[in-house]
């Protein structure tokens, strides 16, 4: 018989470790099956990837969880009402361990193992946004938090930051804002970036209520920064090409052994003419600023060196 052998959080064994598995992952001796949270291109040695498959698992959704929790109120001989499944699937964060930890607790609170939506609020101190049988509502409301921030509409910004505040939903905030930072205000604020990490940074370890004090800054810079999506276009029309074939080799001055490349920090104002793109796509445009202060500074100043040294 085939052993398995299940090594959690792989990622965690240093890279001479990992060597010990791999003769015997080669001889097939053991099926290694590895869990890791990390990205497996970085942190696992390239000799024991190149013997594995690799399989990312998504993230469960709220319909995975309820069919999980089903399967195990079946074995316990529970009633469980769906306005219940739905709950504990949104309380738990896409954690199946957490819905039947919240199943089981829910149990023990009641006598006849009939489970109501009354039942989960019982043993919950999350809010009641978190209770609404139509997900939608709480999804409406990180849509608006989002786009109120694009519209410059710094009043409807903050209410809905306070709505997702009220939800203790902090992880979702700060998924949202680091998008919008880089999605909607993009070169036209690139400092916005680092200032929205710090600001998480701070809620972290403030923890709430101080949380909503750096939470509340930010976002009230973000919706009164400029905005620019450029960056998103441009690496979007990229991906298309790439996508549709059009790639191309890399031209041969810019390969590593080539000794045709010109040294940019030789030359006047630390530019010369050359090809970078491949053959293939030489002539496409990719990048296509907006106008904002910082982003037309930035093409100006590009456009003004390429015109002086030409």
């Amino acid at each position: 018989e085939d052993l398995i052998l299940v090594v959690d959080e792989i990622h965690r064994m240093n890279k001479d470790k990992q060597d010990i598995l791999l003769p015997y992952v080669e001889s097939g001796l053991i099926i290694l099956i590895g869990l890791t949270t990390s990205n497996p291109y970085h942190k696992i040695n390239p000799a024991i990837r190149s013997r594995c498959q690799i399989f990312e698992l998504k993230p469960l959704e709220l319909a995975d969880i309820i069919t999980c929790l089903k399967r195990v109120s079946s074995g316990e001989g529970l009633t469980v009402s769906d306005e219940a499944y739905h709950a504990i699937a949104k309380l738990s964060s896409g954690d199946v361990r957490n819905a039947i930890n919240l199943l089981d607790v829910a149990n023990m609170t009641v006598l006849d193992k009939k489970i109501t939506l009354d039942s989960i609020k019982a043993i919950s101190s999350k809010p009641s946004v978190f209770f609404d049988k139509d997900d939608d509502g709480h999804y409406d409301i990180i849509s608006a938090f989002q786009k109120s921030i694009r519209g410059s509409d710094a009043d409807a910004a903050i209410y809905y930051l306070g709505r997702l505040i009220e939800a203790e939903d902090l992880d979702i905030i700060y998924r949202r804002m680091s998008v919008i930072a880089y999605e909607d205000i993009g070169l036209a604020n690139p400092s916005i970036g680092p200032k929205v990490m710090a600001a998480i940074h701070a809620a972290e370890i403030l923890g709430l209520p101080e949380a909503r004090i750096p939470l509340a800054q930010v976002v009230l810079e973000m919706s009164l920064s400029p905005k620019s999506n450029s960056s998103e276009n441009a690496i979007d029309n990229v991906l298309n090409d790439i996508r549709s074939g059009s790639t191309g080799e890399v031209p041969e001055h810019l390969k590593t052994t080539s000794p045709n490349y010109k040294y940019p920090h030789n030359y006047p104002k630390y530019w010369v003419k050359q090809q970078y793109l491949p053959d293939a796509v030489k002539n496409k445009k990719y990048y296509y600023p907006r106008h904002s202060k910082y982003e037309d500074t930035l093409n100006l100043g590009n456009q003004e060196i390429k015109k002086e040294t030409k």
